[in-house]
């Protein structure tokens, strides 16, 4: 099948079922010259990590990739090997042989104007995840889409740097929480061991995520803290946009809030809200393994992990608050 008629496809019947994914995608990067790699909006660890290490990975096989984000590249991964390649973007157009959208569970959740006509491929790692894309890969047991990169990596027989180790290292540390939650397995930890032998940093790059963050962020937290409410196994915390301000606080400075509330002993499941401007409000959820979160989230429009997952729901505060814990209380309930 030529890409022009793959394109034309239903997505999900674009290469066959019984296809192995991986296979597809590396026979895509072989065939083409040029690439265009992106994750979603508001890019955490994984999606940067994973796509600068995809953009070495395409380097060594000769190809050229250009390597793009919605929203700029958050302080705490600055610091990784080749950040310097991201571009901040609102469109994209080509001419690409493909477009190599990383831990996407929709089109819209890249935010950028033009994939549409693009010939698209999807890897992801997501529960909500979905065959949006000419070929699709979406493996939920991988602990991060990082994982799904390193098989590529490895299939392409390409050579797995100090600088690709550091980048693939961070996307598992950072969307398991440290190695306390998600698709946690013995393979996992063999990966780490693996990467930590090719040359990445576990301290370093602990100590540039954990322990760099900025003084807006600790004052933004001080803020959220403040409003921390908690009822039996459920507890939820917020901030406003007067508390943004007075924090003088950025948008990624709300990572990792939630786990706060979550860290309480005996809670199962928290809720960070916080108040966005044009009266919608953004959600966090985590959970300690008993509540699925994703399935909360996907059917109030959002997605992600079982134990980690997002939505933005109409304003007021208040009103979104009301909501995701009435839709929270019958999981906790029915523990």
């Amino acid at each position: 099948m030529t890409k022009e008629a793959a394109r034309r496809a239903e997505p999900e019947k674009a290469f066959g079922a019984e296809a192995d994914p991986l296979n597809l995608v590396l026979e895509v990067l072989e065939s083409g010259n040029r690439f265009l790699v992106c994750s979603h909006a508001r890019p955490d660890g994984d999606a940067m990590g994973s796509m600068l290490a995809l953009g070495m990975v395409l380097e060594q096989m000769g190809k050229t990739a250009d390597l793009v984000t919605a929203d700029r590249v958050p302080v705490l991964y600055r610091r990784l090997p080749g950040v310097e390649k991201i571009r901040t973007v609102s469109s994209v157009r080509g001419p690409y042989d493909a477009a190599i959208l990383l831990e996407c569970d929709s089109l819209e959740r890249a935010g950028l104007e033009g994939l549409e006509d693009l010939f698209l491929v999807n890897i992801d790692h997501h529960i909500s995840g979905r065959p949006y894309a000419q070929l699709n890969w979406i493996d939920c047991d991988a602990a991060s889409v990082g994982e799904l990169v390193y098989r590529v990596a490895k299939a392409a027989r390409v050579r797995l740097t100090p600088q690709m180790a550091a980048c693939l290292y961070t996307t598992i540390l950072t969307d398991t929480g440290s190695f306390s939650y998600g698709a946690l397995s013995a393979r996992t930890f063999a990966l780490a061991r693996e990467l930590v032998l090719a040359g990445a940093d576990p301290i370093a790059l602990a100590r540039d995520v954990y322990y760099s963050v900025p003084a807006s962020k600790v004052v933004l937290l001080g803020a959220a803290l403040n409003n921390l409410q908690r009822e039996d196994r459920l507890a939820w915390l917020w901030i406003t946009l007067e508390d943004m301000a007075r924090a003088q606080a950025v948008e990624e400075d709300c990572e990792g809030i939630v786990n706060f509330a979550l860290s309480i002993a005996g809670v199962e499941a928290a809720v960070f809200l916080r108040e966005l401007p044009r009266g919608q409000v953004r959600l966090s959820l985590r959970s300690k393994g008993k509540v699925n979160v994703a399935a909360i989230a996907e059917n109030l429009g959002g997605g992600g992990h079982e134990n980690a997952a997002g939505c933005t729901l109409p304003g007021p505060l208040e009103r979104a608050r009301d909501e995701i814990l009435t839709r929270l209380r019958p999981a906790i309930a029915g523990l």
